[in-house]
């Protein structure tokens, strides 16, 4: 049989095979069914109950490992359940190493295991691929996790150098990329050695903020065996309706995030103009630019700034009328927050100075919207809280 011919990303993201439907649908069917009817007492079909599997969430999991490259897609109800399945690999005792900058819900996570399962975490800087070798042990550790991006300070992580490190020393150990705010379209962290690449699949996948849902891609069919077995056992799955949902944002994917990226550009260098700190892989002053651009094809959507005073950054949020106050990003809509006062609350104040992680940054997440009216309303929001001067 002839290899099936390869397109271009924003070609393989809408094309969606659909060769099972005795219909021939146009779109994947909702099997909006809990139970299926078995041929006998003894001879069973490819499904039988949607905790275990259904012929939408196949679908879904099928495309999804296509567009991330990956040899098993799995879908489940959340980022966050994404996680934590991917966390039941680690046996107490074991240990996890991750960066110093992450997700609340992720440090909130990690924090419980340690607490409850006596699975300790290594918090690192993983702008530094080395600064993981004094941590590597070839029997403990169990999984590295990285952001990169990390979110919110955006730094970077060279992904290939710290997989390779990874693997050389604990063949053991799975290296697992929180790849939410790149999407597949712009970085695909299982080509680069990864062994596990997870989304929140509420943000950029689906792109709409309509549903909740997670996905991991394995780079082997063994771990997606593994992660099956969690799922089914613990009956986390994605269920039909949400899996067509995901499907259908899916589709969209590149050309939402080509404007979102493209928007974000112009509003990093409007801030940038303006004398503020910005943090985004677009912009040139970033200390790892290069690195960026090396291990992902755009710098995304998502940008955070500083003011250098809290309460002008409170007023700058609550100034704003097009960029709605909101946790998570990758929404058609733009959205503004401070993440230590939301997204990153769960995270106590000692260890956010620690990690050095600003009380004043304010998160942009960019939608696609007109940018001219971002920016202006972006403007007004600066003036009115004072952050500059209405003249200039």
């Amino acid at each position: 049989m002839a290899e099936q011919k390869r397109y271009r990303f924003a070609t393989e993201v809408v094309t969606v095979d659909n060769p099972d439907d005795p219909h021939n649908a146009a779109s994947v069917p909702i099997y909006q069914s809990a139970t299926f009817k078995q041929k006998s007492a003894t001879a069973g079909g490819e499904y039988d109950y949607s905790r275990s599997g259904n012929p939408t969430r196949t679908h879904l999991e099928n495309h999804l490992a296509k567009v991330m490259g990956a040899k098993r897609a799995l879908a489940v109800t959340s980022g966050m359940g994404a996680l934590d399945v991917i966390t039941r690999l680690v046996r107490a005792g074991e240990e996890i190493i991750a960066g110093d900058d992450l997700y609340g819900g992720t440090n909130r996570l990690l924090s419980f295991l340690n607490k409850s399962q006596n699975i300790k975490t290594h918090h690192i800087d993983t702008t530094r691929a080395d600064a993981i070798l004094p941590y590597l042990d070839p029997v403990k550790t169990r999984l590295v996790l990285l952001e990169t991006p990390t979110n919110p300070l955006i730094k970077i992580a060279d992904i290939p150098t710290i997989a390779q490190y990874v693997h050389d020393k604990c063949p053991n150990a799975l290296v697992v990329v929180d790849n939410t705010m790149m999407s597949p379209y712009l970085q695909r962290p299982l080509e680069m050695g990864a062994d596990i690449s997870y989304h929140s699949g509420t943000k950029y996948l689906s792109g709409h903020h309509d549903l909740m849902a997670g996905v991991i891609g394995t780079r082997s069919d063994d771990v997606g065996d593994q992660l099956y077995y969690v799922i089914n056992a613990t009956g986390c799955g994605l269920g039909p309706f949400d899996s067509w949902l995901l499907l259908r944002g899916i589709k969209t994917l590149a050309v939402r995030m080509d404007k979102q990226q493209a928007s974000a550009i112009r509003v990093c260098d409007f801030l940038e103009r303006h004398g503020f700190k910005v943090h985004y892989p677009g912009s040139r002053k970033h200390p790892q630019y290069e690195l960026h651009k090396r291990i992902a094809s755009g710098p995304g959507a998502v940008l955070s700034f500083e003011t250098g005073d809290v309460g002008i950054s409170e007023r700058i949020v609550e100034a704003a009328k097009l960029w709605s106050i909101s946790v998570s990003f990758g929404c058609v809509n733009s959205l503004i927050s401070m993440p230590c006062r939301m997204s990153h609350a769960s995270i106590p104040a000692h260890i956010r100075a620690e990690r050095a992680l600003p009380e004043d940054l304010i998160r942009l997440c960019i939608g696609i919207e007109d940018v001219e009216d971002l920016l202006d309303d972006l403007r007004d929001a600066l003036q009115a809280a004072g952050a500059i001067d209405v003249k200039a």
